[in-house]
């Protein structure tokens, strides 16, 4: 890939989308090459001539990049997080960072809420008795009712408060932290309140310095017996080869993770055989509508920068 372009560039990330037709119509728009970065060198070589970057989970942003920006307007992550972009550096060389985080809000509360549901349930011991050739056993005698559940959501932004009022709606008792967000729909209690007297525990925070390995090795071991965690934000948030001795040990009776640390899971990762775990591959967010609104939402935050007017939905 050259490292040039005489009419500047928008360079989307590495991505898996299953066609960029919104970006190239963007780029036809305003006169400018379309840049779709093979792997994260290809992406970090051509940042000196975007106009705009717009960023996907299968890149990062560094300082450096930030550095060799000479005509960047703004960067545009497709999605909410955005712990692959250095901010501090965005800020410090005057470039505006936009999310798109209002693109499969539904859909990953719904994720979220059905996973904490199953493990509640004990659906994976379930599958897994049959699976193995034996049938019920003691399986689900220590699940309570759902009315009987008691619920910590940790972070009630768009996504938090779904789950909270999707939990509420069955009967359950929902506690909820933020440090941040003020709400009302439910209780507010502490941090170790939400995270050490649940039976199920709802992630959903952004990845910070603060919050990375908000379920330690020591947290897990002071949850009640028998709880469950829930993780659809981000795989940091949870120390994840603790959480697998904790399934083992049967202290914790279930996990349910769409995000990890490391995305692919890599082979041999302790969490890929640890018993009472559902796994899914970053999926939260889809449905037959997300991909286009994720897309179009990119796009138009781009389109505000190469115009000229404010962006929305900074960080």
């Amino acid at each position: 890939m050259a490292n040039t372009y005489d009419r500047g560039a928008i360079l989307v990330a590495p991505h898996q989308f299953p066609d960029l037709d919104r970006e190239h119509a963007l780029a036809r728009d305003f006169g400018l090459d379309l840049v779709a970065a093979a792997d994260q060198a290809s992406f970090s070589k051509a940042m000196a001539a975007a106009e705009v970057v717009m960023v996907t989970p299968y890149a990062k942003v560094t300082a450096d990049d930030f550095a060799a920006m000479g005509r960047c307007k703004a960067v545009v992550r497709y999605g909410m997080g955005y712990d692959n972009i250095d901010v501090a550096a965005a800020a410090a060389a005057g470039i505006p960072v936009s999310i798109v985080p209002d693109a499969s809000t539904e859909e990953v509360a719904s994720h979220a809420f059905a996973m904490g549901l199953a493990l509640s349930r004990r659906l994976p011991q379930g599958q897994a008795a049959i699976r193995d050739g034996g049938w019920a056993g003691r399986i689900a005698y220590d699940a309570p009712k759902l009315t009987d559940l008691e619920i910590g959501v940790v972070g009630m932004g768009r996504i938090g408060r779904i789950v909270a009022s999707s939990w509420t709606a069955i009967g359950a008792t929902v506690r909820a932290y933020d440090p941040f967000a003020s709400f009302s729909q439910v209780p507010a209690a502490s941090l170790t309140q939400v995270l050490e007297e649940s039976d199920v525990v709802s992630l959903h925070l952004p990845l910070t310095d603060r919050t990375r390995h908000v379920v330690s090795g020591e947290v897990l071991r002071r949850m009640r017996p028998g709880a469950v965690v829930v993780n659809v934000s981000r795989g940091g948030l949870v120390d994840e080869p603790a959480l697998a001795d904790a399934l083992r040990s049967g202290h914790i009776a279930g996990a349910a993770l769409d995000v990890f640390a490391q995305e692919p899971l890599p082979e041999g990762h302790p969490l890929r055989d640890a018993p009472n775990a559902i796994l899914t591959p970053h999926i939260a967010w889809r449905s037959t509508t997300s991909l286009g609104a994720l897309q179009n939402g990119a796009v138009a935050r781009a389109r505000r920068a190469l115009t000229g007017e404010p962006l929305i939905d900074r960080v």
